[in-house]
């Protein structure tokens, strides 16, 4: 075999090789693409897609990489028109009953766990299309804050206080104890 034939040869081999790798990366993304996706998953790429949207639609349009936690907050404030949970205001005779015997002209609002499960899946996204944590935001302290003040606020305008549930040291020892076979 002459060097031009085996540089033929080789040459043909990495085309083979190539190609079999790019048909199996593309066999792979068909696999990927045919799977149904997790109830998550869906919901988190319907998510991205809406907070893509919102970006685009802006005037002047933002791009993701100048996007802050500004836009974020706004995204946020702009989703509470399509809000399903009442928020007691300040001034109505309701404000604090957690169920008001009538209905009142109070605004709708996102719920507090709504608006927290749906920056959970915005953050994760965001680092799943290339965005690294250290600039994410939807990951940043004023979100936290954002998300921490609905919190409190619909939670004083129905009249629940909310509390972190953490179990106490004697809950722990005493189902410990109880799990334990009696000899």
């Amino acid at each position: 075999m002459s060097a031009s034939d085996k540089g033929k040869d080789y040459a043909e081999g990495s085309s083979r090789s190539s190609t079999s790798h790019h048909e199996h990366h593309h066999n792979q993304l068909q696999i990927q693409q045919s799977a149904p996706l997790s109830r998550y998953e869906s919901q988190k790429r319907r998510d991205w897609n809406t907070f893509g949207q919102y970006l685009k639609n802006q005037r002047p349009p933002v791009s993701l990489s100048h996007c802050n936690c500004n836009h974020v907050l706004e995204f946020l404030r702009y989703l509470d028109q399509f809000g399903k949970t009442k928020v007691h205001i300040q001034g109505c005779i309701f404000f604090g009953q957690p169920e008001p015997p009538a209905p009142c002209t109070c605004p709708l609002r996102q719920a507090w766990g709504s608006l927290d499960a749906l920056i959970g899946r915005l953050r994760a996204a965001y680092e799943e299309n290339g965005g690294s944590p250290e600039t994410n935001p939807f990951g940043t302290g004023a979100i936290r804050v954002y998300l921490r003040e609905v919190r409190e606020c619909q939670a004083k305008a129905r009249g629940i206080p909310y509390k972190k549930k953490k179990k106490k040291r004697s809950q722990i020892k005493a189902s410990e104890d109880e799990s334990k076979p009696v000899v």
